[in-house]
């Protein structure tokens, strides 16, 4: 059986086209603002800006950030051919980072008590891709 297999009947998984521009910069060590400025669309390079923002500290700078890659991430998404719902697989490498924005933007709503926006991030995050869910914490 394929990994990406529906046995469900409900709508295919989203597979992003891989962009590996940004994920190899950040690789090697390039400053996550940097890549942001290059590649405005990656929310991968976003989801960094977040979590480095939320580790020192920065609650509401991390909550902008992630917010810009989850937009930038539904964008991506519905070129894809994404309707609102249906998986978006982490083990899809280019999905990523629309999870970890995903992740990072529930995470933010959380320290900031925006209550609802955590839960339905939450939500989101864990019908895209339980395992992201997983191991995003």
């Amino acid at each position: 059986m394929a990994i990406h297999e529906n046995l469900l009947g409900g709508p295919p998984p989203t597979l992003l086209p891989d962009d590996p521009g940004p994920r190899e910069l950040l690789a090697g060590g390039a400053s996550p603002t940097d890549v942001a400025a290059r590649y405005p669309t990656s929310s991968l390079a976003w989801a960094q800006l977040a979590d480095d923002a939320f580790d020192r500290g920065g609650v509401v700078e991390s909550y902008a950030y992630a917010r810009t890659g989850y937009h930038r991430g539904l964008d991506a998404l519905r070129r894809g051919g994404w309707k609102g719902h249906g998986p978006v697989p982490w083990e899809h490498e280019p999905n990523r980072g629309f999870l970890r924005a995903l992740h990072a933007l529930a995470r933010a709503a959380q320290a900031i008590g925006e209550k609802e926006e955590y839960e339905r991030c939450s939500q989101f995050l864990r019908d895209s891709s339980p395992e992201a869910a997983d191991v995003l914490g």
